[in-house]
């Protein structure tokens, strides 16, 4: 058997309706800018990072988007999970996504909403979503 290295995620890349309106909200929420534009058949990715490249989201704009909002329960993204140390940055987070227009709500079931911290037995978790209805989640490991 050969051994391989292990690998890490380099970079998540999400396809957009508005590719102006993603840069900046993901700009304002991730804090990443935009470092690199990508032409590619038939539009463009833009890649955003943040000052040490530890975080880099590519937001992809294709001509032919029909402008239908993402859906979890189709093939492909379900979502995008980022972690955090504990559940008081959970807590930052709820007031830093409604800073940017994340409201609060029983459940992230529509653009821009985000859900009540849900502690679960293996970690808290703050669901949120994109005004393209892409789903995100923060997650904050049970505290050993």
């Amino acid at each position: 058997m050969t051994t391989v290295t292990q690998p890490r995620l380099h970079h998540l890349a999400l396809t957009v309706t508005d590719l102006d309106a993603s840069v900046q909200w993901y700009g304002d929420v991730f804090d990443v800018h935009p470092i690199l534009d990508v032409p590619h058949q038939g539009g463009v990715g833009r890649i955003l990072a943040d000052a040490d490249q530890q975080l880099m989201i590519a937001l992809h704009h294709h001509d032919t988007n029909n402008g239908a909002l993402c859906a979890e329960s189709v093939t492909g993204l379900d979502h995008a999970g980022f972690t955090v140390a504990t559940r008081a940055d959970l807590e930052a987070w709820q007031d830093h996504l409604e800073a940017h227009g994340v409201v609060r709500a029983d459940v992230a079931d529509k653009p821009l909403t985000q859900s009540p911290i849900a502690d679960e037995p293996y970690a808290s978790v703050l669901v949120f979503r994109d005004q393209d209805n892409i789903q995100l989640e923060l997650f904050a490991p049970v505290a050993q």
